[in-house]
């Protein structure tokens, strides 16, 4: 029977923990050894545990790769790599698509819109479109990006790209700029999600009865970065809900019909990433997994 596999390459948002330029408490925790170190936002899918689908390129994935061991080559050139899908345009889901340049064929999945934002930078032409074929999804509808898994995307609130933020923004705009992927293989189904401004009642209707959702956890509260004098960005501004209080997203999941509910794409700076901390003892006792580098799950 196929299931999903699902391994974490990497938990944290951009910049990683600890980020190269932040002496923050968990940074320096992380360099110090005292907390797990991670890298930054990515997950590895499967059905049949021999070829595999990245979703979204981080910049750290050259290591992510070197630590996978499923993902090692079989042979000189022979990769279990068969495609890498991209949830958006941020620098920290498509800088790694630069890593990935030596010539071997895979297949880019994204919508339209993420295609058209990668064409438009001249760097990224480095990743030879006659060995990796760009290939467009539509909204809403599946395509299998490797043997027996099928990737559905899905539009959920959020805002384009830092780089493409003009005078105006907006944050919880829905379109192809930030996407959710459902993932089935056989009767399994679960959802990547690690970008989410807000868990409106068509998203809720979509994630009832999965049997496991990786989901946004960008900051523990809205204005973490303010309080700990490291940004002037709340979360809803950066496009991200929170996790905690009243709009947070672990009171929007109370009472959703889920399997596993694991908290993907955490910002340095959020308490949760400490184990033994209240806050991450509250998402805990809420049923959330706490996501971690190399963590592996099944559905």
């Amino acid at each position: 029977m196929q299931q999903i596999r699902a391994r974490i390459l990497g938990a944290a948002a951009g910049g990683g923990l600890p980020q190269w330029n932040c002496g923050c408490e968990n940074c320096r925790m992380a360099r110090a050894g005292d907390i797990p170190a991670q890298t930054q936002s990515s997950l590895a899918v499967s059905a049949n545990g021999a070829d595999w689908a990245i979703l979204n390129a981080s910049p750290d994935i050259r290591a992510q790769l070197a630590a996978t061991p499923e993902l090692h080559p079989t042979g000189l050139r022979d990769m279990p790599l068969r495609s890498v899908l991209l949830t958006n345009g941020d620098i920290d889901h498509v800088a790694g698509l630069l890593t990935l340049r030596e010539m071997q064929p895979f297949t880019l999945y994204a919508t339209p819109g993420i295609h058209e934002v990668i064409a438009g930078n001249p760097v990224f032409a480095a990743l030879n479109s006659a060995v990796v074929p760009r290939a467009e999804l539509a909204l809403d509808e599946p395509a299998e990006i490797a043997p027996g898994l099928t990737a559905t995307l899905f539009a959920v609130p959020g805002k384009v790209p830092l780089y493409m933020e003009g005078t105006e923004v907006e944050t919880d705009l829905l379109g192809e700029q930030t996407v959710g992927v459902e993932l089935r293989a056989g009767t399994s189904r679960a959802f990547y999600i690690p970008g989410c401004a807000r868990l409106d009642e068509t998203l809720r209707a979509r994630l009832t009865g999965a049997a496991l959702v990786f989901f946004d956890g960008t900051l523990w509260r809205d204005d973490e970065m303010i309080a700990a004098g490291l940004g002037a960005k709340t979360g809803r501004r950066m496009g991200h809900m929170s996790m905690s209080g009243p709009a947070g997203s672990i009171a929007a999941f109370d009472g959703l019909d889920l399997g596993r509910k694991v908290f993907v794409h955490m910002n340095n700076t959020n308490p949760v990433l400490r184990p033994g901390a209240p806050e991450r003892t509250e998402a805990e006792a809420a049923g959330w997994t706490i996501g971690q580098d190399g963590m592996e799950l099944t559905a």
